[in-house]
């Protein structure tokens, strides 16, 4: 038996966190960090997000029933307690009995200079989460905190991990991850050091390969093939690598990552026993705009085709919501993970083949479909994204989507085909009232380029079609620039669209039922502007009924764009999306297998050699 690092006590808050240290630990008294150590007088609890320890999960994934703390302090003696929390607990509560550190105990276990080192076995509990609280009169150090585990070495798994993330001219974000993880990752004495690489491709071709390349870390230059090419080009490095790696690890660019989640993502799959041997590692994505909350670490498909959170929003920075993240079992049907931070072993993609040429938008939640993995999760795994919220592009949201949902509902069968179009039926309706002309036009070009098949798919350049798409979307200005007169006769000023709403049953039934303005006529029509939000939902601001001319904003109020009523263009979109589901029924099961049959292709090396115009075979 071997002691084997579960993870590190984080004693340094991170500068974007440092709002919120009660997501790395809660101090009364004095607590600062300097010089690699946390100097403390009082009382400092660990029993946090990034902090506690997982002891149920790393029970139920890696069968470790006993864990330890190991802790290096200097200083004046504190006292040690351990505490817990489980899911539907009002409040922590404290396990065992209290234990004064002092250089003469059992638990002391060496000396060094004026440190000691100090090695304690957690209570056993039921409890979700468990973690320490020291206590001080005077003033100490904590240097160094980890919890770790003695483990049989031939159990554990053999584990070579490849880091893929894939960048487009997005340097102020992908330079300075290349030189954490030299830093702080391949720098490290943590066992993943040994055992890790980093490949970047770069869809942009505009880093310094030569530059930012060494023995940890490759910057693959790549045509712009889109998130999807991007993961594809990085899977099939990996794979065709000499040094046998075991998993990938794709990431986004654009994201703030704590070394520290990779590390514990090493250890989760050097530990995993059975079935999570072979089970994904999905990270949670926090905001950046609200850094203490976690939007999502798994989700799923519904049968009418749309995507839903298994969790709701938790706040890093409460115990209560920390024990429920680790409760909530990620383990249920159609389940997939985002591409922001999702580790896939590679044995997988051996099986399963390479991502679909989606560009962008579905690829990760097919490959979930198609792969139908079980999912890891853990506290303190995660990264920082940009939150979705008020990020509306039609070329992506409505085209993208609808077209390459519709393609993994019919390789995968992960949805209800026929629900699905009638969703799409119901959004391009309620994008129409409220004169969402260029959005209803992506929407059709979706379900068009869908029904033209998989060869289609197989020889579009995505990158062009992005940008012809990409010019069909509104153009949204800063309100300033639009027509003031029309901004001054607006009953809802930007910034509070919600104002001014009435409440009276017959305005909500109004507002509710399936009416379209543009079949008033032009006598019911009024030329006083109204406020809507621009947003993927269609939502309605109030008193727009009858409006010609609407002017829609973002969430903020400061950007946003003048629709006036144009009846032709509303006539012929409702013509095309006649026109579409016509040869949709008379075509539909014959599209539908045309895909099945190609996807094999669609995922191949073969494929993605020639669509990359690259030469890579996989090893082993």
């Amino acid at each position: 038996m071997t002691s084997h690092k579960l993870s590190n006590v984080m004693l340094k808050v991170d500068d974007h966190m440092s709002a919120y240290p009660q997501a790395y630990y809660r101090a009364e008294g004095s607590a600062t960090f300097d010089a690699g150590a946390l100097a403390f007088s009082g009382t400092v609890d660990f029993l946090t997000y990034f902090n506690a320890c997982s002891v149920k999960k790393w029970r139920t994934y890696a069968e470790i029933e006993s864990v330890r703390l190991r802790l290096v302090l200097s200083g004046d003696r504190c006292m040690l307690r351990f505490r817990g929390i489980a899911s539907g607990d009002d409040e922590p509560t404290s396990l065992g009995e209290d234990l004064i550190l002092k250089e003469d105990e059992a638990c002391c276990v060496c000396a060094e200079g004026d440190r000691f080192i100090f090695d304690v076995s957690l209570p056993e509990s039921d409890k979700d989460i468990v973690a320490f609280e020291l206590e001080s009169s005077g003033a100490t150090k904590l240097h160094e905190a980890y919890y770790h585990a003695d483990v049989d070495d031939a159990d554990n798994n053999p584990v070579r991990l490849a880091l893929a993330t894939t960048t487009f001219k997005k340097e102020q974000y992908i330079v300075p991850n290349i030189g954490l993880v030299k830093r702080e990752v391949l720098g490290s004495d943590d066992p993943i050091a040994e055992a890790f690489h980093m490949f970047v491709v770069d869809n942009g071709r505009t880093l310094d390969a030569e530059e930012l390349s060494d023995d940890g870390v490759t910057v693959l230059p790549n045509p712009n093939v889109g998130g999807a090419g991007g993961f594809a080009r990085g899977m099939m490095e990996a794979l065709a690598s000499e040094e046998g790696f075991t998993h990938v690890l794709l990431m986004d660019d654009d994201v703030i990552v704590s070394p520290e989640s990779l590390k514990r993502t090493f250890n989760l799959l050097v530990l995993a026993k059975g079935r999570y041997r072979s089970a994904f590692i999905n990270g949670a994505m926090l905001a950046v705009e609200e850094p203490n909350l976690q939007f999502e670490d798994v989700s799923f498909v519904r049968d009418t085709g749309a995507y839903a959170r298994i969790k709701e929003d938790l706040h890093i920075d409460r115990a209560q919501d920390i024990a429920d993240n680790e409760a909530i079992s990620v383990e249920v049907p159609k389940a997939y993970g985002a591409w922001w931070y999702s580790c896939i072993p590679l044995s997988v993609v051996r099986e399963k083949g390479l991502p679909l040429p989606l560009f962008v938008r579905c690829d990760d939640v097919e490959y979930g479909m198609r792969a139908e993995p079980v999912y890891m999760t853990m506290n303190g795994i995660c990264v920082w994204h940009e939150g979705f919220e008020g990020r509306f592009r039609p070329s992506v949201d409505c085209y993208q989507y609808v077209r390459n949902f519709l393609i993994m509902i019919a390789m995968d069968d992960c949805a209800s085909e026929k629900l699905f179009v009638t969703r799409l039926g119901r959004n391009i309706r309620l994008h129409l009232r409220t004169m969402s002309y260029d959005t209803v036009e992506l929407f059709l070009d979706g379900f068009e380029d869908y029904l033209k098949g998989p060869d289609y798919l197989a020889h579009v350049s995505g990158e062009k079609l992005m940008k012809t798409n990409g010019a069909k979307n509104e153009k949204l200005v800063p309100v300033g620039e639009l027509d003031q007169d029309t901004i001054a006769s607006l009953k809802i000023v930007p910034g509070n669209l919600d104002g001014g709403v009435r409440k009276d049953s017959l305005l909500k039934l109004w507002r509710t039922l399936p009416y379209d303005r543009h079949y008033l006529p032009d006598a019911f029509l009024r030329d006083r502007p109204e406020a809507v939000f621009y947003s993927g939902l269609s939502t309605l601001g109030a008193y727009t009924m009858g409006a010609k001319t609407l002017v829609a904003l973002d969430l903020g109020g400061k950007n946003g764009c003048v629709r006036h009523m144009d009846k032709d263009r509303w006539r012929g979109l409702k013509r095309r999306w006649s026109d579409l589901k016509k040869d949709y029924r008379a075509r539909g099961d014959k599209v539908r297998a045309s895909y099945k049959a190609a996807k094999p292709y669609l995922v191949s090396w073969e494929f993605w050699n020639e669509y990359l115009g690259t030469d890579l075979n996989p090893r082993g």
